[in-house]
């Protein structure tokens, strides 16, 4: 059977969205007049063989925007990734090498730098939550606070480190939140005109915050308007067992609120399908990689 690990590593992003990611970065970087460092430093056609190094061990991610970074600087650079996005390695592991124009390397290093570590460290802190959930049946899933321009790349991280990706955005399915609710005047009302407007390949999830909010989203399991997903917000975990046991597996359930590495397990062995971590994105550390002369 293929694990999630398995599934991240055979995951590739398109560069098509990685690209212009990266040469956003670059342009900033640059400015208006380029990398005047290397400029007054470095005699031209100088050349410079180096490898990105691990400092600290983790789960790869980004490793691509590495040689677009490298080659959008030098076309003709030789770039040797030496791992693949998902692969977890130890700290001194060489990660790529990369020989190129001086100038062009050192005017690119930062920006390849600043995205394979912040998206290793999103893939790291991923991959810590899946092994603490190992053995329940409760998946760990993202959520869309990720940085603003970086929502793809974020999320494949997420995938690197063996999690699921929830919605990537406002389009792609309904989830109906406590404000959504406060408007329609309550969560069955809201639930029904979503079930009403949604095409058949849309799913519908609906927060709720108590108990009694449940047993009214429940209660339209008989009209056929339930909806795909119940998201059981900052429920304890005894709330979370009786929500567990009220549906019967009639409905995927996800739990979300007061999530982190102390409480993961605990809430996993409620038996909830989902557990979405808003921390995967908002509050991974960056990896520690640097880059060593050759």
């Amino acid at each position: 059977m293929e694990t999630s690990r398995d599934m991240a590593l055979n995951r590739s992003l398109p560069e098509v969205l990685i690209e212009p990611v990266v040469r956003m970065a670059l342009a900033e970087d640059l400015g208006r007049a380029g990398d005047v460092t290397a400029l007054a430093c470095i005699p031209p056609g100088a050349r410079m063989k180096a490898a990105f190094t691990a400092r600290k061990a983790g789960v790869l991610a980004g490793i691509q925007a590495v040689r677009l970074a490298v080659r959008a600087m030098d076309p003709t650079a030789d770039v040797d990734l030496r791992l693949e996005d998902g692969a977890a390695f130890e700290a001194g592991a060489v990660l790529a090498v990369v020989e190129a124009d001086a100038r062009a390397f050192l005017s690119a290093e930062r920006t390849a730098l600043n995205l394979v570590g912040r998206l290793s460290g999103v893939a790291t802190l991923t991959r810590a939550y899946v092994q603490a959930v190992a053995g329940t049946r409760a998946r760990i899933a993202d959520t869309r606070k990720t940085t603003p321009g970086l929502r793809a790349l974020e999320k494949h991280a997420v995938a690197c480190g063996g999690g699921v990706n929830h919605r990537f955005g406002l389009d792609d399915a309904i989830l109906i939140k406590d404000n959504h609710v406060a408007v329609c005047g309550g969560v069955g009302e809201a639930v029904r005109r979503a079930k009403a407007f949604a095409p058949h390949l849309m799913k519908v999830e609906v927060e709720v915050d108590g108990l009694d909010q449940l047993s009214e989203v429940l209660a339209l399991i008989n009209d056929d308007l339930a909806p795909d997903v119940i998201m059981l917000d900052n429920f304890s975990l005894a709330d979370l067992r009786r929500a567990v046991a009220w549906t019967g597996g009639r409905i995927r359930l996800e739990a979300s609120g007061g999530v982190d590495l102390t409480t993961v397990r605990a809430i996993a062995e409620t038996g909830v399908d989902v557990i979405s971590v808003g921390a995967l994105t908002h509050s991974a550390p960056v990896l520690d990689i640097g880059l060593d002369a050759l």
